[in-house]
C-alpha cells in the first residue's frame, strides 16, 4: 500500500466518522438522519474503494493475449 492509498483510506474513515456523528445528532424534533450525513457515507466508500485499489483495471489473460501484450 502506497503513502497516497494510506491517505485516501484515512480521509475515507474521516468522512465516514463525521456522516456518523451527523447523523446521529439529534435537533429538535427531526426523526430521520440528516442527507449530508448521507453523501458524507456515499463519499466516504467512495474514497475507500479507490484507495483499496479496486477501481484499478487489470485485463484479464485472454484481453493480454488478444492484444499481444506482456501483461504490463
Amino acid at each position: 500500500m502506497t503513502l497516497a492509498q494510506g491517505l485516501e483510506l484515512l480521509a475515507a474513515a474521516a468522512l465516514f466518522a463525521a456522516g456518523v456523528w451527523l447523523y446521529r445528532r439529534r435537533s429538535g424534533e427531526e426523526r430521520y438522519g440528516s442527507q449530508s450525513a448521507v453523501l458524507l457515507f456515499v463519499a466516504a466508500a467512495l474514497l475507500a474503494v479507490h484507495g483499496l485499489g479496486l477501481m484499478h483495471y487489470r485485463p484479464s489473460a485472454s484481453e493480454v493475449e488478444a492484444f499481444g501484450g506482456s501483461g504490463s
